[in-house]
C-alpha cells in the first residue's frame, strides 16, 4: 500500500552557513548516509509551521523566531512512497544547540554544501533557494536506486541529463542542466 505524508524541513542560516544533519544514527531510514536539512513528519492536526518548529526544538534544541515558507516538494520514491515537503528557511533563532537522536548536527559552509551526500533532488532544492527568492513548488521522482527520474519546477518538466563518471561512463545518476553547469558535473 502506497505511504503518503506530510513533512517540513528547514535549513536554518547562521554566517554564511547551513546547518545540516548527517542520517547516521536509525538503523532503517530512507535519509541513511543522506545530508539533509532539519524537520520531520507533520503530526494530527498540525500546521507545517508548528510542525518544523517542534521538530527544530527536538532535534536541535533551537526556537526558531522567524520562519520563510520557501516552497513545497513533492517527493515521490517509486511507487511506494508520496511525500508533501513543506520547504523552510530561518536566519532567526536563539537557544542552546544538543545533540541530535537521528544523526550528526553539523555548520556547513553554503559554498560546500554539494561536497556532501545529498539527495540529487536536494541540490536542485537548494540551488534554488539560493538563486530564486520566489516561492516554488518542486515535483521530484526516484527510482528504487535512489536516482532521479523526473524534476517538474512549477509544473514545467526540467530536462534530466546522464551523468558520467571520470572514465566517460554512465553512473545511473541524473541532473538538471542548471545544476550540472553550477556544479560542473560532468555528463552525457
Amino acid at each position: 500500500m502506497a505511504e503518503i505524508s506530510n513533512s517540513t524541513i528547514c535549513y536554518i542560516e547562521k554566517d554564511d552557513k547551513y546547518l545540516m544533519l548527517l542520517r547516521n544514527k536509525k538503523k532503517k531510514d530512507v535519509n541513511k548516509g543522506k545530508w539533509i536539512g532539519v524537520g520531520g513528519h507533520c503530526e494530527n492536526g498540525e500546521s507545517p509551521e508548528e510542525c518544523i518548529r517542534r521538530e527544530v526544538r527536538e532535534e536541535t534544541g533551537l526556537l526558531l523566531d522567524q520562519l520563510s515558507f520557501r516552497g513545497i516538494i513533492t517527493f515521490v520514491y517509486g511507487n511506494d512512497i508520496t511525500e508533501y515537503i513543506y520547504l523552510f528557511t530561518s536566519a532567526s533563532f536563539h537557544g542552546e544547540q544538543i545533540t541530535c537522536n537521528e544523526g550528526e548536527l553539523h555548520w556547513i559552509p553554503k559554498d560546500q554544501l554539494f561536497n556532501l551526500n545529498l539527495w540529487d533532488g536536494d541540490r536542485i532544492f537548494l540551488h534554488l533557494l539560493e538563486k530564486n527568492g520566489n516561492f516554488f513548488s518542486l515535483k521530484l521522482e526516484y527510482d528504487k536506486e535512489d536516482h532521479i527520474q523526473k524534476a517538474v519546477l512549477n509544473g514545467e518538466n526540467m530536462p534530466l541529463f546522464s551523468l558520467v563518471d571520470g572514465n566517460g561512463n554512465p553512473t545511473g545518476a541524473r541532473q538538471t542542466r542548471y545544476v550540472i553547469d553550477l556544479e560542473q558535473l560532468p555528463f552525457c
